[in-house]
């Protein structure tokens, strides 16, 4: 229901307005790949790799943070390290001033050692992305931040069933509020709409589209743009 062929991007890359193109990302890179793309990075995002306690989420932010720059060079027409970035209230990266009259809106998420990077013109944009793990807590936190509607959905079915579909409520709603640029706190606040093998609906006052996606064996994702128009296109970086 949820795949979507990847494909090799395109040389030239069009984005019109109700494009949204998805790129996946492998952030298990070698040295020499990690290296070239460390040379890409700022000072303050060398900074932060290096902040990171294990050598792996380092090696994840330098792939992630240097395949971001190689991905809105090739909108823009510049070099990865040309790109420049500020930050929302919330730490939310966006593209520098400079680049606005661009209209290019782009989020990124990553999971273990795979990363999703939507890009959109013009249209604000949130992308989530989590990996299926074993949680003890599961009900709880379905109490705390869902809905009683869709608590109720996931207290009913099976044991089978409530990893996944957990998994895909949570996706939804962090993609929305990705989007929006709202917190956590408001994760209770964005009903989802979802049955088992049907597309998911957004019940959510505004113009959103949301399209769910599987892009690796026990993963969820989710993307959620501001228009009533999707048009998406799904590259393999």
């Amino acid at each position: 229901m949820f795949d979507y062929n990847w494909l090799p991007a395109p040389k030239n890359l069009n984005l019109s307005l109700d494009d949204v193109h998805i790129w996946r990302i492998n952030l298990h890179q070698s040295e020499s790949q990690l290296e070239s793309l460390r040379e890409t990075l700022s000072s303050d995002e060398i900074a932060r790799a290096e902040r990171f306690y294990f050598p792996e989420h380092s090696q994840r932010f330098i792939a992630g943070r240097g395949t971001l720059r190689a991905i809105l060079g090739q909108y823009l027409g510049i070099e990865p390290k040309q790109v420049e970035f500020e930050y929302q209230p919330r730490g939310k990266p966006i593209l520098a001033a400079k680049f606005a009259d661009q209209g290019l809106l782009f989020n990124l998420s990553h999971s273990q050692d795979l990363a999703l990077c939507g890009v959109s013109y013009q249209h604000q944009i949130g992308v989530d992305l989590e990996y299926f793990r074993t949680m003890s807590d599961l009900e709880s936190l379905a109490k705390r931040f869902f809905s009683p509607r869709e608590y109720e959905h996931l207290r009913l079915i099976s044991p089978e069933e409530k990893q996944q579909t957990f998994f895909r409520y949570w996706t939804c709603k962090e993609a929305y509020l990705k989007a929006t640029g709202d917190g956590i706190v408001q994760l209770e606040d964005i009903e989802i709409s979802l049955t088992a093998n049907q597309p998911s609906q957004l019940l959510v006052s505004g113009n959103w589209s949301l399209r769910e996606l599987t892009p690796a064996d026990h993963f969820a994702a989710a993307v959620v743009v501001a228009s009533s128009n999707m048009n998406l296109h799904c590259w393999e970086f």
